[in-house]
């Protein structure tokens, strides 16, 4: 025998050891070894403790609590637009920003109206002339009627002539006055402290009468607008409270309905809802939140829900069956303060054990 043959034998023992022992480790692993238990209720090993709370599952009316979405927007919106066709040379604003009343927020070109308002005042003077030569010649023919050196019907014609004269004078007043308004128009001022929400033109563009360069709301009275399905919103009322809550600054608070608008959408079948919100440090305009409230009412099976132990993704209970204790796996739904919803795994009238520190 050569002295390669031993050390072959060895490598082949050591093969053949680590193959057996890699079909042992996954025979073990399938649990080949170990005596399996068939499914169902095992009954624990009785605890000498005794209970330290127990509970009867009941069965109730619970309300199905819904959450409908809806923007946080001012009571107070206003939509600055000029009241004069003319071409915006400036905007001092941007969306966000925020303004005093009386602020100068838009510019707009204002030489058309310079030109009115010289021809006005052109027209002013003119009037002002002719109604001085008028007065003139009242005092002078007056004064010779008075001296039986004109004639009534002279005196009657001057006087007619001086009152017209002075007519003409007060209308090209008021045309100046109100070419001069329209001047005024020109600069677009705040007409109340607020924030500035969108900005709808921008220089060079041409603005008209009545079409918003920007808009503009009050950061107090926040109200949320939330559309409801008509189905529910029948169930609300003006000055109902309702649950309100504001996911940017996770806080939730009661707040009273404003307004219900009674014209349903043809399109979503909703009405528009607004609930006045109480003073939230931190709340803005634009903020999304919802709208928290019972639509209707359904029976459920209700458990504290200290009771409910988890498993990994497992949600068992002890339950207390003729003197022992039963593991029973369940599911579970809505929590409705310290109680929780039963979808499956238990009958109403079954009793389960509570366990004080699972709530903690």
């Amino acid at each position: 025998m050569s002295a390669t043959e031993p050390k072959n034998n060895n490598k082949i023992l050591a093969i053949f050891a680590a193959v057996l022992a890699l079909i042992l480790l996954l025979l073990y692993m399938q649990g080949s070894f170990v005596s399996k238990v068939p499914p169902g209720l095992s009954p624990l090993v009785k605890d000498s403790k005794t209970p330290s709370d127990t509970a009867v599952v009941e069965k109730k009316q619970v309300d199905d609590i819904l959450a409908w979405p809806g923007t946080v927007k001012s009571r107070i919106v206003a939509n600055i637009a000029p009241r004069t066709t003319a071409r915006i040379l400036e905007i001092k604003v941007n969306a966000g920003d925020k303004v005093k009343k009386g602020d100068l927020i838009a510019r707009l070109d204002e030489r058309d109206i310079k030109a009115q308002e010289n021809a006005a005042q052109a027209a002013l003077a003119s009037a002002n002339a002719q109604a001085s030569r008028a007065q003139a010649d009242e005092q002078r023919t007056r004064s010779l009627f008075s001296k039986d050196a004109a004639t009534r019907e002279n005196f009657d014609a001057v006087v007619a002539r001086a009152k017209e004269a002075q007519a003409a004078v007060s209308q090209a007043n008021s045309a100046v006055a109100e070419i001069r308004t329209h001047l005024a128009d020109a600069l677009l001022v705040a007409p109340f402290d607020g924030t500035v929400v969108k900005r709808l033109k921008e220089p060079g563009d041409m603005s008209l009468p009545g079409m918003p360069i920007i808009s503009l709301q009050t950061p107090q009275g926040l109200r949320l607008e939330a559309d409801v399905p008509s189905t529910c919103a029948g169930r609300y009322s003006i000055g109902m409270n309702v649950n309100v809550r504001i996911d940017t600054l996770g806080q939730t608070t009661s707040a009273q309905i404003d307004e219900i608008s009674p014209e349903v959408d043809p399109q979503t079948r909703t009405q528009l809802i607004k609930i006045a919100l109480p003073a939230m440090a931190g709340l803005q305009p634009g903020y999304f939140g919802w709208l928290e409230q019972a639509c209707d009412r359904h029976e459920a099976l209700l458990i504290p829900a200290a009771a409910v132990q988890y498993i990994g993704q497992l949600e068992v209970v002890k339950v207390l069956s003729e003197g022992r204790h039963l593991m029973r796996h369940i599911r579970t739904g809505k929590t409705f303060g310290d109680q929780v919803e039963v979808i499956s795994g238990l009958h109403e009238g079954e009793t389960v054990i509570a366990h004080p520190e699972q709530a903690q």
